[in-house]
């Protein structure tokens, strides 16, 4: 097949170099959208009288043949294409002859590329925003189950004050709906058409910019044709936005590893959702986690991979250019293969409430509350907190914990302790009672889990 620019050339390029310069093995992933931005150009020539009405009829006809073929297999892609427009435009004129060649009127590869990658990374990017969806709802469902049991709160990995476990998956609720927000908004910002920008400069045909535009559903045509084609913004923060995603994935992950390891016990990960050992019988690792964790520096190797392309290029289109494929279609596949594990093992994990509990019994983590009864009754913050630090420290020398103690003991602290301070530190008031906006309350916690279903349910309309 012979290359759409070979009218310059009287010798043929070097073959390794013709397999360097191609983009046919990658690009191909794009194949039912330079059908459908082809489409649109062609009812936008007859439109404009650029072409016949039977002509752009036969176009048409003849295009949705060969997206059908290819799609139930009848049309292998020819992989000796340069990209997937030459092999499109090649099969068209095939079958068509010459007719098939009015198809790149007023129209450019650059602006072709550019039309495909946007119509791709956007579907690509709804599709990830409803994984996310599905993936918020899950926790939402767990949350709704546990938000009542209480577990140790960290910091520093380190316990530190009693949450509910409940509140704990919120957390990331909270991260994965601005995953969500961010997603929605680069949508918004990528939604403008570089179709009709041509090479770079636009183009002496009467187009209708805005006509193909809200053919392909974008909310305009970009307004200048040189950032049109040069522009790779939208594929930049897509990664970007891949990138904190799977951070939040990895974080996840990461606490998902020790709650389920003999360590903690906090959880058991479903069969479905874990491997074993080739030597030791007793091991269920919990690869599908440790996996999201490693695939999180796959996509951020992506996002690097692009900026650095990008990064020193003069205007317009430059061929570096097709480097941002690969990167952008290995993040799409990456981000989307990871949710598909990672929902359904959220969904299938056991929690252990009681070694929940347990944990949360140990590590003074009530100590806060101990301080909070003296300030209650008049004692200055900062001397509650220093008395309670030689409260807990006096426990630990003896082993015993802060409920432990008795009155006449807490009396020798301070004359202020009464008997409603073991109520005070226990850690179910010690959960309940916090019942500040956002805080780990069931009653706090209920609240949060509405307002999400509200959300979610606005997202989905």
């Amino acid at each position: 097949m012979s290359k759409l620019w070979s009218g310059r050339f009287n010798g043929t390029i070097d073959k390794n170099a013709d397999d360097f310069n191609s983009s046919i093995s990658f690009d191909k992933k794009m194949y039912k959208q330079d059908i459908l931005g082809s489409l649109a150009h062609v009812k936008m020539l007859a439109k404009q009288g650029i072409i016949s009405n039977s002509d752009q009829e036969l176009i048409t006809e003849n295009l949705i043949k060969i997206r059908e073929d290819i799609d139930n297999g009848k049309l292998k892609i020819s992989e000796d294409s340069e990209d997937i427009h030459s092999f499109v435009e090649g099969v068209l004129t095939e079958r068509i002859g010459s007719v098939g060649k009015k198809l790149h009127t007023a129209r450019s590869r650059n602006d072709q590329v550019a039309v495909d990658l946007k119509l791709y990374v956007k579907e690509s990017a709804n599709g990830v925003i409803n994984l996310l969806y599905d993936l918020l709802d899950a926790i939402l469902i767990k949350a709704e189950e546990e938000k009542s049991t209480i577990m140790p709160g960290y910091t520093h990995l380190q316990r530190a004050q009693p949450i509910t476990f409940g509140f704990h998956l919120l957390a990331y609720e909270q991260m994965f709906k601005r995953d969500v927000s961010r997603l929605k908004d680069a949508v918004c910002r990528m939604n403008y058409s570089p179709l009709g920008s041509c090479a770079l400069a636009g183009t002496t045909y009467p187009t209708d910019r805005d006509f193909t535009a809200t053919e392909l559903g974008f909310d305009g045509a970009c307004e200048n044709a040189m950032d049109g084609v040069s522009d790779r913004d939208f594929c930049m923060e897509i990664l970007a936005d891949f990138s904190i995603l799977m951070s939040h994935l990895s974080r996840f992950s990461e606490e998902i590893i020790l709650w389920s390891s003999w360590e903690f016990g906090f959880i058991r990960l479903s069969d479905e959702f874990t491997t074993g050992s080739s030597i030791m019988p007793q091991k269920k690792n919990s690869d599908m986690a440790e996996l999201v964790r490693g695939k999180t520096g796959r996509v951020y190797g992506d996002l690097m991979a692009l900026l650095t392309v990008m990064k020193g290029l003069p205007l317009a289109y430059n061929k570096d250019m097709q480097e941002d494929k690969e990167c952008v279609f290995d993040a799409i596949e990456t981000v989307s293969k990871c949710l598909t594990v990672f929902i359904p093992m959220i969904k299938t994990f056991k929690v252990f409430r009681n070694n929940m509990l347990n944990a949360a019994k140990k590590g003074f983590i009530n100590a806060t509350d101990l301080a909070d009864y003296l300030t209650k009754k008049g004692v200055p913050f900062r001397e509650a907190y220093k008395l309670t630090g030689q409260i807990v420290n006096d426990c630990i020398e003896k082993g015993v914990t802060l409920e432990e103690i008795s009155l006449e003991e807490y009396k020798k602290y301070n004359e202020l302790f009464e008997d409603d301070l073991y109520d005070e530190i226990s850690l179910i008031t010690c959960v309940n009672k916090r019942i500040s906006q956002g805080g780990t309350s069931p009653l706090s916690v209920e609240k949060q889990i509405e307002s999400l279903k509200n959300q979610l349910a606005d997202w989905k309309k």
